[in-house]
């Protein structure tokens, strides 16, 4: 399989933001490292990327104990995505999931599951060309548990109103993998596809 497919048990597709639809992740890690030059603390790369789908105040309390820091998740959380707003114009889209997406979106449910909060989803979906696109977005704030709880997936299908094993979710990230597949979804790791 050389491109991505949709599964042929799929009734609704659900698709994770930051490094699935949108390539963020570069974006949210200069984020992170104005951060940690301000609080003096190495933010290491590959860790970064493992925390991929785990909210910023989650990170910030990992963050904590790692380095044994006493970081305010709420403070930190503000100063951070402030300085990804800053940054984030120059977001660009993932060209074999939109095209996924552009081509099923008119053909059954679809919706938006993001360990990010609405005020950074929507500006992100709208540099990439998505705006509007998504009537149904699962952010940070709409969840108890983010990934890799299997919350946000399964309020994503809950609103588009089809069972979790009908649902295909495509991520990039193993806590959002984990999520789909505690969730009974059919999960799609896109990693292969962005070579």
């Amino acid at each position: 399989m050389d491109k991505l497919q949709i599964s042929p048990k799929a009734k609704a597709l659900i698709f994770d933001l930051d490094g699935t639809l949108a390539d963020t992740m570069p974006t949210h890690y200069l984020s992170w490292q104005k951060v940690a030059e301000k609080y003096g603390f190495e933010f290491d790369e590959n860790w970064f990327y493992e925390l991929g789908g785990v909210p910023t105040k989650q990170i910030t309390v990992l963050i904590n104990e790692r380095y044994n820091l006493t970081l305010d998740p709420i403070k930190i959380e503000e100063e951070k995505e402030g300085y990804y707003l800053e940054l984030e114009k120059d977001v660009q889209p993932i060209l074999p999931v939109v095209g996924i997406l552009n081509e099923y979106k008119d053909k059954m449910p679809i919706s938006c599951g993001t360990g990010n909060i609405r005020e950074i989803a929507l500006p992100t979906l709208e540099n990439i060309g998505l705006g509007g696109v998504f009537k149904i977005l699962v952010t940070a704030e709409d969840v108890k548990h983010p990934k890799p709880s299997p919350e946000t997936f399964l309020k994503c299908a809950e609103q588009m109103g089809v069972e979790p094993e009908f649902c295909q979710v495509f991520e990039d990230g193993n806590p959002g993998l984990q999520a789909a597949r505690e969730a009974g979804m059919i999960p799609t790791d896109v990693r292969p596809f962005l070579k």
